[in-house]
Order: structure tokens, then C-alpha cells, then sequence
């Protein structure tokens, strides 16, 4: 059993992953609640024998035992599930039927190809020992879903753990991943400038937080600059201003919100410390008030050697040696499957999907885009690394 043997086994049932992916695609939820996907998913996996699934208490997770030929290690394979408070923009036949939510990160997809690794590996549980734990997980976009799983035991005794995700920049098919970290920190920070109001053909009499708010904007770029090491990267992004509701009146308020992308705990505690410090300052500066909130989000994604090293080979095997990339820095996006992999060791990896019509991927829509688009048949790459990974893994001739 090899690993282009696992390549076969994904094309074999690629309608079937790519309809699934569609159906989910159709019907989008988000958050930490996915009933109907939950069910999709069900309707497929949850009578396979020697299948054992468990279903989240407090969100719709599934969690799916498959045992090989004898005891072993356990690994686990996980999947997110939930979509975006996108509206669709993408013109496919397949596209969401509900306004305002959308795959917009291909979870769809993950969901499916790690459909497809159940049914493979369900049918050859005696080409490996131990135990493949499959993890499909809610609420990842900002929702902490898999904080949820690890509180009802998705991770005990599971001795590695794996994720992919979907990357429509990249060339279809091209797997890249990278020891240590792969993906930033993110946390989040909303400050309120509160001034006086007034008539805004008077503004020496109000107090306009609207000045403050835009010079607040451009002293956090020239903070990250001058006060974050450069070989420190960070990034602080300011996603919503809002303030007022007419053209003559000064506001009595105004509202800044944004994130920050860090890669180790001396940048973050330092970047969230700037935010603070900043919208006091200036605020105090104009003679206005600030109320500023940071919340703390997804920590670093941290690839364990040995782990990155395994996906790395097996990569080679599906795709070949020229299709596969040590990638040279980390994304500043972020996943909650960082809380996996502070607990054990394992590997996050990213798989090209850019569609065959757009000639240069970098400058095609990207993740959280309502144009985003997905080569589907990098689906079956994606299964057949799951496929693979979990043999090799588990000690079958992968």
C-alpha cells in the first residue's frame, strides 16, 4: 500500500467528496451550532463498522474512532466546518442559498476531504495498528470551537495531530508547510475616543474624537515600525472606524476597532500594550477619553519537527518533490488548531487550490473574500494526505 495507491483511492471517490463539499457549500452555517452540516456528515460516516462516533455536548462536533489490526498510537485528523457573515459574490452553480453566509474559507472543503479519509481508511482498517481519531470541528472563525472539543476530550490519549488547509493563492495542488510557526497569534482590540459633541460648524466648541480616531489609525503603523523589531514581525490592522450618523454634528463618540497578528509572546504582549497605550495618549493629547478592550485570540501555530518532516515525505509521494515547499515564513492568519498544537505534537499544512482559470494565483481572491473560488479537484490531493499521513503514521506502508 503506497502513498500514490492513497492518490487513486481519493480520485476513485472524488464525485462523491466534491458533491458533498457542494451540499455544504450550499447550505452555510456559522458559529459553534451546524446542525445541518453536522447531519450531512452524519449521513455518510455514522454507520460505518467499526466506526465509533461521538457527538459534541455543548457544540455540534463529531468525534470518529476507527481502530486498526492491533493497538498503537492514535492520531487525529481534524476538519473545521463553519462558514462566514460573507454574502457570496462568486458566480458558481453550487453557491450559498443563504444571503449573508458563505464558505468563504473552505471549510467546506476540509469538511469533505476529511469525509473521504473516513471512507478510505474505513474499508483498509487492517493495513495499520492503532487508532485514527477523526476531529470535525465548529466555531473556527473567532468562535473557539476547538476549545470546546479539547474540554469534552477530543485530545486524550492522542499522541499526534494534523490539519490542512485549503489555499486558493496557491497553484493547485502545491502542499506547503514549515517547521515551528505557521500561522500568527491574533487578538483583537475595539477602543471608544469619547469627546463632546457640538455643531460641526463650531468644532473649537465640541471636543471631535473623528481627528483623534484618524491620527489613532496612523500611530499604530508608525508604532509597529519603530518600536517592534523588524526580524519580529507583526501586523496591526485597523478593520472598522465608525462615528456619527449626520454631516453637521460633531459626534460625541467614535469607535476604532482592528486586530493584531504576532508570532511569539514578547511581540504580542508589546503590540497589545501599544494599543492601549496609544488611544490613551492621544485621546488625553485632544482632550478626549479612551476605553480600549483587547481580547486575546488564537495563539501561534507551532509545527512540531518530526511531524512537519512526516507531511513533508508524504507530500512527495502524492504530488512530487517539486510540488512540495518548505514555506519560508509563516501566514499572519490564524487557527484555532494552535490549541491542538500546544498540547501535542503534530503539523499544520497548507494545499493550493486556485482555480484553472486564474493564470496568476497570488493575485487571485483570496480566504475571506466573497469571490472566492476553489479548484476542486485538489480535493482528492487533500484526502489522499490524510490517507497517507494517517498510514504512514500508524506504521502501514504508506
Amino acid at each position: 500500500m503506497t502513498s500514490s495507491w492513497a492518490l487513486k483511492a481519493a480520485q476513485q471517490r472524488l464525485p462523491a467528496i466534491t458533491a458533498l463539499r457542494r451540499a455544504i457549500h450550499q447550505e452555510p452555517e456559522i458559529g459553534l451550532q451546524l446542525p445541518a452540516t453536522q447531519q450531512k456528515i452524519l449521513a455518510v460516516i455514522g454507520k460505518l463498522e467499526g466506526l465509533e462516533v461521538r457527538l459534541g455536548r455543548t457544540v455540534t462536533s463529531i468525534v470518529a474512532d476507527l481502530g486498526g489490526k492491533s493497538p498503537g498510537p492514535t492520531i487525529l485528523l481534524r476538519a473545521d466546518m463553519d462558514a462566514l457573515p460573507i454574502t457570496e459574490a462568486a458566480e458558481v452553480e453550487y453557491a450559498s442559498q443563504t444571503d449573508g453566509r458563505m464558505h468563504a474559507c473552505g471549510h467546506d472543503a476540509h469538511a469533505a476531504m476529511l469525509v473521504g479519509a473516513v471512507l478510505i481508511l474505513a474499508e483498509h482498517r487492517a493495513a495499520f495498528r492503532g487508532r485514527v481519531r477523526f476531529a470535525f470541528q465548529p466555531g473556527e472563525e473567532n468562535d473557539f470551537g476547538m476549545c470546546h472539543m479539547i474540554d469534552e476530550g477530543v485530545l486524550d490519549a492522542v499522541d499526534a495531530a494534523f490539519s490542512l488547509h485549503v489555499a486558493p493563492n496557491l497553484p493547485a495542488n502545491l502542499v506547503g508547510t514549515r517547521t515551528g510557526p505557521i500561522m500568527a497569534a491574533a487578538d483583537a482590540f475595539q477602543v471608544r475616543i469619547t469627546g463632546h459633541e457640538g455643531h460641526a460648524s463650531a468644532p473649537h466648541r465640541a471636543k471631535d474624537p473623528v481627528p483623534v480616531c484618524c491620527e489613532y489609525v496612523s500611530a499604530l503603523q508608525t508604532f509597529v515600525t519603530r518600536e517592534i523589531s523588524p526580524f519580529e514581525p507583526a501586523v496591526i490592522t485597523v478593520t472598522r472606524i465608525e462615528a456619527g450618523n449626520t454631516t453637521n454634528v460633531i459626534p460625541a463618540s467614535a469607535t476604532v476597532e482592528g486586530t493584531i497578528r504576532t508570532l511569539n509572546k514578547t511581540t504580542r504582549r508589546l503590540a497589545a500594550a501599544g494599543v492601549v497605550r496609544l488611544a490613551r495618549g492621544l485621546s488625553a493629547a485632544h482632550g478626549c477619553a479612551a476605553e480600549v478592550q483587547v481580547r486575546r485570540g488564537y495563539p501561534v501555530t507551532v509545527n512540531n519537527a518530526e511531524a512537519a518532516a512526516l507531511v513533508r515525505r508524504v507530500s512527495q509521494d502524492i504530488v512530487g518533490e517539486r510540488n512540495v515547499y518548505e514555506m519560508p515564513a509563516p501566514v499572519m492568519g490564524a487557527d484555532d488548531f494552535a490549541h491542538v498544537l500546544e498540547r501535542v505534537p503534530g503539523a499544520m499544512s497548507l494545499l493550493g487550490a486556485c482555480p484553472s482559470d486564474i493564470e496568476n494565483p497570488s493575485m487571485g481572491p483570496s480566504v475571506h473574500s466573497s469571490l472566492m473560488r476553489l479548484n476542486e479537484d485538489a480535493l482528492a490531493t487533500g484526502t489522499a494526505l490524510h490517507v497517507a499521513t494517517a498510514l504512514q503514521y500508524l506504521g502501514a506502508a504508506a
